[in-house]
């Protein structure tokens, strides 16, 4: 009985505070820790040797980013179009190999990840309402300064709620059905 009265009263304070399964999760200085289980998570692209830049951008070697989105978000995505309060988007970056075991052509995803990165909505919490974090393996992440050019891209480009949703094809023909594209986004 006392552990299910303690287990109630866990409930209630994670509900009270506004604190669910699904949301951000931060050090007491404001470090993002990083999503442990984002591998788990919806799994929304994958992109090969994808650059923002007109010149370069490949650093001598291929890389995937893969993007995934947490559960919840996800579903509210579908429904309304948009990203609710709490969105996480993670991207992983990988390596790209062409040799190994049987491939003969082609590139496939090798060891283990190179970078992390979360682009995260937290009205609350930032100003802008969005914020990005880069991850050093494990360690929490302090933001990337809101002068970064990642945040102006964003705004510039992001088909929906600053996200680059264009890049997600699955998502792209929900947002452009419930006629929630940025106006600030061109095909």
């Amino acid at each position: 009985m006392r552990f299910r009265s303690a287990a109630i009263l866990l409930l209630v304070s994670a509900a009270a505070s506004g604190a669910g399964a699904d949301d951000p999760n931060y050090t007491q200085d404001g470090k993002l820790k990083p999503p442990a289980d984002y591998r788990e998570w919806i799994f929304l692209s994958s992109s090969l040797d994808m650059s923002y830049r007109k010149l370069g951008g490949l650093m001598g070697h291929s890389m995937f980013d893969n993007v995934f989105v947490d559960p919840s978000s996800y579903r509210e995505f579908v429904k309304t179009g948009t990203w609710p309060e709490k969105t996480r988007l993670v991207m992983e970056v990988r390596a790209a190999t062409e040799k190994g075991s049987i491939n003969e052509h082609g590139r496939f995803q090798s060891g283990d990840s190179m970078g992390l990165e979360v682009h995260i909505k937290d009205s609350a919490r930032f100003a802008g309402g969005w914020a990005f974090f880069a991850f050093n393996g494990s360690e929490p992440a302090v933001q990337i300064p809101s002068g970064a050019d990642c945040y102006s891209c964003h705004q510039q480009h992001g088909a929906v709620n600053t996200t680059f949703v264009q890049f997600y094809p699955t998502l792209l023909k929900i947002a452009t059905e419930k006629k929630t594209l940025s106006p600030n986004y061109h095909p």
